[in-house]
């Protein structure tokens, strides 16, 4: 029984210890590849998106369907127009993220060219009563929390990944400078609403689908989507102030242009809905279609009609 025992344990520390070095060789050519110029990354993320286009159907018939849904394109030539440069985007939206998360902060924030409406930053900041910064899935998504927290902590929740081999890349990526990482569980809830209290910054991804009891309907470009309550929660709590933010991506691998909007009314779900649509609008092409954004969550009625 102890023979028994004592080799368990040892093949527990050989299958960790081999689990951290296939870790830290991963890690090291993702540091190589993040130093590759942005062009360069872009023009293989077209690659990238196009491959998994072909190669996934779910990605080609929601990018598809979504788009079609959406009302956007009027013509099926549009459509078509729209369709490639999106795949394109999302591509590009792919590998974008692994350089960000590790090339060194400096230098990836290089690639920010210029920032629109840093001054309801400001006005937000003087009320100390907290930010609530939204990003969709549009654009360049992992820029923005890290141009804040250059200058002011920022908490940002998110969703652990369910692929183990990408779990502790996500950590390192984005756990940077003054990010911190708050869980979407109860514990970074409250995590959330502590830095709020305190008066510094929290970011949400506000077009993904909550699970069960955390969500309500509410139209989504002419379609019912389980959308989430808990803005509107937290800035309920606070008096926190609540931004919308964007990173729009430039041609030809040029850097990224932020944008920040203050929300003009209370973040309910259909409003909250309403200004993710303003956005999209903006620069639809960027946006990620490929997401399963009306999907029903485990356990939650569909919505009537």
């Amino acid at each position: 029984m102890m023979c028994s025992a004592n080799a368990k344990k040892k093949v527990v520390r050989i299958t960790n210890y081999a689990a951290a070095k296939k870790n830290l060789m991963l890690l090291t050519l993702l540091k190589l590849y993040a130093r590759l110029p942005l062009c360069v990354i872009h023009s293989l993320g077209i690659l990238a998106g196009w491959i998994t286009y072909f190669v996934s159907p779910r990605f080609s018939s929601r990018t598809r369907n979504n788009l079609k849904a959406s009302g956007l394109p009027q013509t099926p030539r549009q459509f078509r127009q729209l369709l490639r440069k999106s795949v394109a985007e999302a591509g590009k939206g792919m590998l974008e993220t692994f350089a960000i998360w590790f090339r060194p902060q400096a230098q990836a924030l290089k690639w920010v060219r210029d920032c629109h409406g840093w001054e309801h930053v400001e006005s937000a900041l003087s009320k100390k009563q907290g930010i609530i910064f939204l990003t969709p899935h549009l654009g360049c998504y992992e820029i923005t929390s890290l141009y804040y927290a250059t200058q002011q902590p920022i908490s940002v929740l998110y969703r652990p990944s369910r692929q183990a081999w990408l779990a502790p890349l996500l950590q390192a990526g984005r756990a940077r400078g003054q990010v911190k990482l708050a869980p979407t569980n109860m514990q970074g809830v409250r995590a959330l609403l502590k830095a709020l209290k305190q008066g510094e910054a929290v970011g949400i991804l506000p077009d993904q689908v909550p699970g069960k009891g955390e969500g309500e309907w509410a139209d989504f470009f002419g379609r019912p989507a389980y959308t989430m309550t808990l803005v509107s929660r937290l800035a309920e709590a606070t008096g926190a102030t609540v931004l919308l933010a964007f990173g729009e991506r430039l041609s030809w691998g040029r850097g990224y242009v932020l944008h920040i909007t203050p929300m003009t009314s209370a973040p309910a779900p259909a409003a909250l809905n309403n200004a993710i649509e303003q956005l999209v609008r903006l620069k639809p092409e960027q946006y990620l279609w490929g997401y399963q954004r009306h999907k029903i969550p485990h356990g939650v009625t569909p919505a009537a009609g």
